[in-house]
């Protein structure tokens, strides 16, 4: 499944991150965003696209922010406060402020906290997409903590046996430390895929796969075809058959996390747009962090050292796949669809910006 959303080969463009970054930076800046904000959103899309959750990356989230920036959405200019305070735990109005930006701001809070008092925990709210929910997960790691990340996305799921989207895509990431494994960083939507990558395959021209999506009635298509519009995101497993009601209620469950603990109501009533919640718990306040660190080596060498299934040539855990992507990313550039480097071509050269990608 993971190669039908990855660019065929024979046209892909490969672009140097640094080359990237320092390109996604500029954009931003051109755009208004002061340069601290702007080098701290390009780092989120970079370190999607690096360790290749390309839906997260520039080729998607980069347009839309454009976007939201031009029309007022994003507030280049945020104030945000704390509205609620405790000592482990708070919430932030986040003013309007880019995703890419308050979540790590947030995240930050939340090690601070749990240094202090073993756990934090920040509810944030009146805020936009903050990018993949892996990256704020995973600040928690150079400080030896457990971070959680997760975010109330676009209310565009239908309930398990419902016919209109009432629930949000709401990832969930949970990033964990090791010693000499590589990290355990879990990041899902809770529907049944996420919802970038559905947008990402109709750009190959490739079909939807079965228990992906639901037609405009609600009835799951269970075989591939061409996406229809307009269509419904289904939860998380699918069909009820195969467990959809499970992602359905976690769905639900980061819904009251995220949109109704910070005030704001849920799913298509929200009122005060995106929110988000981010946690981080310092190991040592727990256990031994040595032995901790040991125990989840150990375990995850289990994992991906487990009997494989027939036709299967090996078993992988949630972060090592991405972790083995970024070391090839990293030498032999991040592949882009041809598509994605012509719109950059127009909107660098619409904003007087230099041009040092490759050319096609």
């Amino acid at each position: 499944m993971l190669e039908r959303f990855h660019v065929p080969r024979e046209i892909e463009v490969r672009v140097d991150p640094g080359v990237m970054r320092a390109t996604v930076e500029d954009l931003f800046a051109a755009l208004g965003m002061p340069r601290e904000h702007a080098v701290q959103s390009a780092d989120v899309l970079l370190y999607a696209d690096i360790r290749g959750i390309d839906s997260h990356g520039v080729s998607n989230m980069l347009r839309y922010y454009v976007d939201a920036i031009r029309d007022g959405s994003i507030n280049l200019d945020p104030h945000w406060r704390i509205t609620h305070d405790s000592p482990a735990a708070c919430t932030i109005d986040s003013d309007g402020a880019h995703g890419g930006v308050i979540g790590p701001e947030a995240m930050r809070i939340a090690i601070e906290r749990a240094r202090q008092y073993g756990i934090g925990s920040v509810a944030v709210y009146n805020g936009g997409h903050y990018g993949a929910a892996a990256y704020t997960a995973a600040m928690a790691l150079d400080e030896d903590m457990i971070g959680v990340s997760m975010t109330a996305g676009g209310v565009s799921v239908t309930p398990t046996f419902g016919a209109e989207p009432l629930v949000g895509l709401n990832p969930i990431a949970v990033a964990v430390p090791t010693r000499e494994e590589a990290p355990f960083i879990f990041d899902g939507s809770m529907s049944s895929v996420a919802g970038n990558k559905v947008r990402l395959v109709q750009r190959l021209g490739r079909d939807t796969l079965p228990g992906w999506i639901a037609g405009e009635d609600g009835a799951p298509i269970m075989e591939e075809q061409p996406i229809p519009e307009p269509f419904l995101m289904l939860p998380l497993g699918g069909t009820r058959e195969i467990g959809s009601h499970k992602g359905y209620g976690l769905a639900v469950m980061v819904e009251v996390l995220t949109s109704l603990l910070s005030g704001g109501a849920g799913g298509p009533d929200r009122r005060v747009r995106q929110a988000h919640h981010l946690l981080a718990y310092r190991v040592d306040a727990f256990t031994d962090l040595d032995q901790f660190k040991d125990d989840m080596d150990a375990y995850l060498r289990r994992l991906r050292g487990a009997k494989t299934a027939p036709g299967e040539e090996r078993v992988y855990y949630a972060g090592l796949p991405e972790h083995e992507e970024e070391a090839i990313r990293r030498e032999r550039g991040i592949p882009y669809h041809p598509e994605v480097i012509e719109w950059f071509r127009g909107i660098l050269a619409e904003l007087g910006i230099g041009d040092h990608l490759p050319a096609l």
